[in-house]
């Protein structure tokens, strides 16, 4: 089976196609192609949704043929089409979403509305085939939120953020420091140049017993730090990057280790791992603690390719593929969703109002 996927949620275009392997045995991406909207933004310091919108109208078509020719497939070799119905920008996600129930809808061939959140957690069975269950730290500009996956469409939400989400502690902290848009990958780099242990950077929520987060104290500190200087060297700048990188790493770890916790006494059982998916997953230094975590805690851990961290279209193709599989495809009635909990009660799915 051949999926096209379609992902337009945020300032990314992307749109690829991922077959299943004989065997079950994971899945095999045919082809991947990402537009980044980076230069759009940049100017403005963050997404704006209009501007992204549009920029999907213009790229999308050509796109998806690209998409086509690097897999080495026509359009009519494909099995079914799936495309991101949120959560997301509401602009960016009519267009991928209105391409893809046409595409279907012109070829006779079923489509699948995929929720993005479910698509990061489930990359790693595209990767690594993991089995169920398991627990996926989703970390993005958009979202932060640790989630127990026990099965296609079967999610317990462990935690989430009482207020900034990761990658958006990271873009105003990076913007305070007067550092190039995106700023994670800025502030990562800048990171590793400076004293981890210079200033001490609250760590909020450490040791409580839910694994939820709090990023906004964090992100406060660092600006109370910046108003006491009265100037910033280059040094300053890399001292800052570092310790708060350091704060959010601890953070991260500490939140998972609560999740762990919290499914190993709910469940009365082990995860078969822990993985991680979003933007801000690509950060080494995240990734590193973590699988240092899971390998004291006697665990798996999967962290996918940085490509295939932050949103592109294999994912979304692939979560086409297992919904397909498993008999829980949405289909063409689902309406776009710019908020949608991937723990969202089934009466909330079908009536739009998660």
């Amino acid at each position: 089976m051949r999926v096209l996927g379609i992902e337009t949620t945020c300032d990314e275009t992307a749109v690829a196609v991922v077959g299943s392997r004989l065997g079950g045995d994971g899945g095999e991406i045919l082809s991947n192609e990402v537009l980044s909207q980076i230069a759009q933004h940049a100017a403005y310091g963050g997404v704006v949704p209009e501007i992204a919108a549009r920029a999907h109208i213009d790229a999308l078509d050509r796109l998806i043929k690209r998409a086509l020719d690097s897999a080495g497939v026509e359009l009519s070799e494909i099995d079914a089409i799936a495309a991101a119905a949120g959560p997301g920008l509401i602009g960016g996600i009519l267009v991928g979403l209105t391409a893809g129930k046409a595409l279907a809808l012109a070829l006779g061939k079923p489509f699948v509305a995929v929720n993005h959140l479910e698509a990061h957690a489930l990359t790693a069975r595209l990767t690594d085939n993991l089995e169920f269950p398991f627990i996926a730290l989703l970390i993005s500009g958009g979202h932060t939120q640790l989630v127990a996956v026990h099965g296609i469409g079967d999610y317990r939400r462990l935690g989430s953020t009482v207020d900034d989400a990761a990658g958006e502690a990271f873009d105003k902290v990076a913007k305070m420091l007067g550092l190039a848009y995106p700023g994670g990958p800025e502030i990562e780099r800048l990171a590793l140049r400076g004293d981890p242990a210079r200033f001490e950077f609250p760590r909020p929520m450490l040791g409580r017993p839910n694994a939820d987060f709090s990023l906004s104290g964090l992100k406060t500190a660092v600006r109370q730090e910046l108003l006491k200087m009265e100037s910033v060297s280059e040094r300053d700048t890399a001292d800052i990057a570092a310790s708060f990188q350091a704060a959010i790493v601890d953070v991260m770890v500490d939140r998972v280790r609560a999740a762990i916790r919290m499914f190993d006494e709910t469940t009365g059982m082990r995860p078969n791992g822990v993985v991680i998916g979003g933007g801000v997953a690509a950060n080494d230094a995240i990734r590193r603690a973590l699988a240092r975590l899971c390998s004291e805690s006697g665990l798996r851990f999967v962290s996918p390719p940085q490509g295939l961290c932050s949103d592109n279209g294999a994912m979304i193709a692939w979560a086409g593929l297992e919904r397909l599989q498993a008999g829980l495809a949405e289909g063409m009635e689902t309406p776009a969703r710019p908020r949608w909990p991937l723990d969202a009660k089934p009466s909330e799915t079908h009536h739009g109002k998660a």
